[in-house]
């Protein structure tokens, strides 16, 4: 018999509720970020399914009555041709420990596991690569801390991290996370960055591609509950930063501590923990703050939203002030307005 794979589209009911159900059945939880799904049916009875979230493959199931069929060959194929139609060549997978093999034998190549996930991509040399290609100090230096940041936007809090690890080391390594799924372009992001920054000599920039993984589009459909998925995707991280930091020669990493965040929370709790365990030091430098308000990113974008710049002038670098003033803004500030809660929880 031949087996076709279906569009399983957003609109369509029953093709949704069959495509949870069958997750479900085999131990997954259907995730929230899918933006195309597809499947196989026997008759009107989903058999094995698939989904893409920007460059990644997820939620990925065959009945347990189907299996050794090639269903997933199939699936995959589907889904790897459709990435490649949109411009996605380079794929990212992930999956359980014990199914990482399957994968393995289909084209993708380890970058990294922990206790509950593996980090798969389809590219044998991607992540080699990626290291290979970090810039490095052109002459030796003793003292090598980084600060990752997502900068959404940067921030006076941002800076006076950034500042802190610049004046106790000789050489920082600031990864800013490329991942475009904040309400700020990575463009923007980046370039506020570089702009706030600039007065430093002894900063290496970085973009982290997808190999630093944001919270937006880390699957969270192995996981029992939220902390359960922040605690994995720590551990990924971790791992991947672990790598980096080796071959950058990082002896410590600078985080900002969070008294609102959950999420950012528990990430410096594992991190606390792992860090060491590579032999890298945990610095947890306290908040800054105005009038005894902790400045945070989401602050920030409330400020936007009200269209309150008198009060964001004390929360901001002079750069990103003057960036949001300006018209190329306008379209970023649109969309803050525009969105219901602008607040990481």
């Amino acid at each position: 018999m031949s087996w076709t794979v279906s569009t399983i589209y957003p609109f369509d009911q029953k093709g949704q509720q069959q495509l949870t159900q069958l997750l479900t059945t085999e131990g997954i939880q259907k995730d929230a970020n899918l933006d195309y799904s597809c499947g196989i049916y026997d008759d009107n009875q989903l058999v094995a399914t698939g989904s893409c979230y920007g460059n990644t493959l997820r939620c990925l199931a065959v009945d347990q009555s189907y299996q050794g069929e090639g269903f997933m060959n199939l699936i995959l194929s589907h889904l790897t041709t459709y990435q490649f139609d949109r411009g996605h060549r380079h794929l990212f997978l992930y999956t359980k420990p014990e199914t990482a093999q399957f994968f393995s034998d289909l084209g993708f190549y380890e970058i990294v596991r922990s206790q509950d996930i593996v980090f798969l991509e389809n590219k044998k040399n991607g992540f080699h690569n990626y290291l290979d290609k970090l810039e490095k100090p052109q002459h030796n230096v003793s003292s090598v801390a980084a600060v990752v940041m997502n900068a959404n936007p940067f921030t006076l809090g941002h800076l006076y991290l950034i500042e802190k690890a610049a004046q106790e080391n000789d050489l920082v390594h600031l990864f800013i996370v490329s991942e475009d799924s904040s309400l700020v372009p990575f463009t923007v992001r980046k370039k506020l960055v570089k702009s706030g920054t600039a007065h430093l000599d002894n900063l290496i920039y970085h973009d982290t591609d997808s190999y630093m993984i944001s919270q937006s589009t880390f699957p969270s459909y192995f996981q029992k509950d939220s902390e359960a998925v922040i605690r994995s995707q720590a551990a990924v991280d971790l791992h991947i930063f672990s790598q980096i930091a080796k071959k950058l020669g990082i002896q410590k990493r600078y985080v900002g501590e969070e008294p609102h965040s959950m999420v950012t929370n528990l990430y410096n709790q594992v991190m606390s923990d792992v860090l060491p365990q590579a032999g890298i030091s945990f610095v947890l430098v306290p908040r800054k703050a105005i009038s005894s308000n902790p400045i945070s990113a989401s602050t920030v974008r409330q400020l936007i939203q009200l269209g309150d710049f008198e009060s964001l002038k004390n929360l901001v670098p002079e750069s990103t002030l003057a960036f949001f003033k300006s018209p190329e803004a306008a379209p970023i500030i649109a969309n803050i307005k525009a969105q219901d809660n602008v607040v990481h929880y």
